[in-house]
């Protein structure tokens, strides 16, 4: 990974503000930036799901409810990611630093994928590189995709923002078979390398094989629908968890409001942390009751990337402050709807198809 070098400008008071306001905030509240009672309910809800779905779909006496009670657990253990393991890789989900390591490796790796190789990355790279090619370990050279100037434009990505939502599905089948399997091997599409320690190849193996067993072979033995159904209930899980991943997340990143800096010889970014984080993330329905309990506060990553410290379950509260500091410290703060959130992110995908450059365009609110 290329460490980076950030500059000063604007966005190093911007967030020293920003900081001292959060802090007198929370010791005025008299509560923790971790965690509360919502959240301790919320943990409790979406584990409980969780078994819940997975208990029907075990019982299910017919074809229809087999597939209903599958898919609708999957979906589950995916908003199980977005509202407890995220908040637990950063150490905020609850004050315990040994519950959160728990809460965080607990629900990850029974996803069939690794805990340590997210985490470690996430944390390491994305939240302090993001959107640097080299840096940030979700930028990524798929040859089927254009996201970075640096890639060559080939002649069939000029359709890429028509075939994108086909692709988009196989985003988390690929991630449980490959895109961890082959890191061991030291193959990868990302921008960075990424090495796992030989105790993170064995539990690495041994997770996706614990998930192919209570995903795939307990419904085969006990059920009576026959492996065939079995199997697709499987595929089409995954692919209702891949579209409403990128949905949500693919949106934040790849648009054509947000900068995508590349660093300069001497690995400068000609900006400060939180000028970059600003730059290179959308937020969408920022304020939303519906968006915050269901997505973990994914839908505002701006404000997350600043303030990795603070569980998402404060997000609402402290929102007025965020954006007040950034008006005084004239920083755009890029929020919309997400419907125009999404179709920037397929104006940037139809863009970084069929130009070379792509300047980026004005956020207008």
């Amino acid at each position: 990974m290329n460490r980076l070098k950030f500059s000063k400008d604007q966005g190093l008071l911007f967030y020293k503000e920003l900081n001292e306001r959060i802090d007198e905030y929370f010791h005025a509240k008299g509560v923790s930036k971790t965690g509360n009672r919502k959240m301790y309910f919320k943990i409790a809800l979406y584990f409980s799901l969780d078994l819940l779905f997975y208990f029907l779909m075990m019982q299910s006496e017919s074809t229809v409810a087999f597939y209903v009670f599958y898919l609708l657990m999957g979906l589950c253990v995916l908003l199980t990611a977005f509202n407890v393991s995220h908040d637990a890789a950063h150490g905020v989900a609850v004050k315990s630093k040994f519950w959160n390591k728990f809460l965080f490796s607990a629900s990850f790796n029974l996803q069939g994928n690794n805990a340590y190789v997210w985490g470690k990355n996430h944390n390491e790279s994305h939240h302090l590189y993001t959107n640097v090619e080299g840096s940030d370990i979700d930028v990524l050279h798929n040859p089927l995709f254009r996201m970075t100037e640096t890639q060559k434009l080939k002649w069939f990505h000029r359709y890429q923002y028509l075939y994108a939502p086909v692709l988009y599905l196989l985003y988390s089948l690929n991630w449980f078979l490959f895109r961890e399997s082959l890191m061991i091997i030291n193959v990868s599409s990302r921008t960075i390398k990424v090495q796992i320690p030989p105790l993170e190849v064995v539990k690495l193996v041994f997770f996706k094989l614990v998930y192919i067993g209570f995903m795939l072979v307990a419904p085969i033995y006990f059920l009576d629908f026959g492996w065939k159904h079995v199997l697709l209930a499987f595929v089409l899980n995954h692919f209702l968890v891949s579209i409403v991943f990128v949905a949500v997340l693919g949106v934040s990143h790849l648009s054509d409001f947000v900068d995508h800096p590349l660093s300069s010889d001497d690995r400068e970014i000609g900006m400060s942390w939180p000028t970059l984080q600003m730059k290179t993330s959308v937020d969408y329905n920022s304020d939303s009751v519906f968006f915050n309990w269901t997505l973990g506060g994914f839908n505002a990553h701006a404000l997350h990337h600043l303030l990795p410290n603070v569980c998402h379950v404060h997000y609402l509260e402290i929102l007025p402050i965020f954006r007040e500091v950034a008006k005084k410290h004239d920083i755009v703060y890029m929020e919309t709807g997400y419907w125009n959130s999404l179709k920037a992110h397929f104006r940037f995908l139809y863009k970084r198809g069929r130009f070379e450059h792509m300047p980026v365009r004005q956020f207008e609110g």
